[in-house]
């Protein structure tokens, strides 16, 4: 990343305070004091559990609800300034080309514009064979990806989206995270919210985890994975009627005709060795380090007052 050139997305204390109660109203804050910066040409992943504050901040960023105070640029225009269409809604009773060819009269392209732009986003997203099906018969997947070609037709550098795998079935988040990576290698930004940490995990350059309207860290999933090992685990096999060595009965667990065991990584060799005493086989050894689920759970139990936030120290 070139830090010299503008970000694609700039947040500068955003935040949201909705009132809440009927009789008297209170304040609850959805966004506290929010800063970060995405650059050009990154999948920014956006973790948190429900109510911590990703869908107000994507909303805010759209321009579809205004801040109590803070700000945002968007490639250097601030949101005050940025024109965005708020998700879309399906009218089951159209085809995903009459659907996609209705938003795209909003940027009042000319027939022949449209219609090769619509072509080209129903490619993109792999929906050429179900162009002139109605949408009431598609799949989650299919509106997934019927909702990504309108937010990508017009060409956009930076694209939003919330909680794009949610509700899916396997085959459906990868054709979503197929689209995603089509994107990067565009050059395109995509920030999404998400809580499947594993396609956080698979697809950003880096994430940001908000917990309770507030930002708990910032980093790239690698950066989080590496920081603690945790042990060494070791994948072998016994010759039949070898029995384990006693030092490893009750810590090791069977899988078929495999065992696994984790060990610390100071008794790596010991074990090791006691492993060639009785003639296994050894398949893998491999270090143990905390994912990024581990890191976010860490941080939802912990608060941002937790040492291993503070130890971190991505924000």
């Amino acid at each position: 990343m070139n830090g010299m050139s503008t970000p694609a997305i700039e947040i500068l204390g955003l935040t949201k305070d909705y009132p809440v109660g009927f009789w008297r109203k209170r304040l609850r804050r959805s966004l506290d004091n929010l800063s970060l910066q995405v650059e050009e040409g990154e999948v920014f992943g956006f973790l948190g559990p429900n109510g911590a504050g990703k869908t107000t901040t994507l909303k805010l960023l759209m321009g579809l609800i205004f801040p109590t105070s803070g700000t945002a640029r968007i490639r250097g225009r601030s949101i005050d300034d940025v024109s965005m269409p708020e998700q879309p809604y399906f009218y089951d009773y159209l085809t995903a080309r009459e659907f996609l060819d209705y938003y795209a009269r909003f940027h009042r392209y000319g027939s022949g514009e449209r219609r090769a732009r619509v072509d080209r986003s129903l490619e993109r997203v792999g929906l050429t064979q179900a162009a002139n099906v109605q949408l009431r018969k598609f799949s989650k997947g299919m509106l997934q990806r019927v909702g990504i070609a309108q937010a990508i037709q017009h060409e956009p550098q930076v694209i939003f989206l919330d909680e794009p795998m949610s509700g899916l079935d396997p085959v459906g988040r990868r054709e979503v995270r197929d689209i995603i990576l089509e994107l990067r290698r565009q050059g395109r930004t995509v920030f999404f919210s998400t809580h499947i940490l594993s396609d956080a995990e698979m697809l950003c350059d880096r994430v940001a985890v908000l917990h309770e309207g507030k930002l708990q860290g910032v980093g790239a999933p690698g950066e989080i994975m590496s920081l603690d090992l945790q042990g060494m685990e070791i994948l072998f096999e016994l010759h039949d009627g070898r029995g384990l060595p006693a030092s490893l009965a009750g810590r090791a667990t069977q899988t078929g005709g495999r065992f696994r065991t984790e060990v610390p990584d100071g008794e790596l060799y010991a074990v090791l060795g006691l492993l060639h005493d009785c003639d296994a086989r050894i398949l893998s050894v491999s270090p143990v380090r905390p994912t990024l689920e581990d890191y976010f759970l860490h941080l939802v139990k912990g608060g941002s007052n937790s040492t291993y936030a503070v130890e971190v120290n991505l924000r």
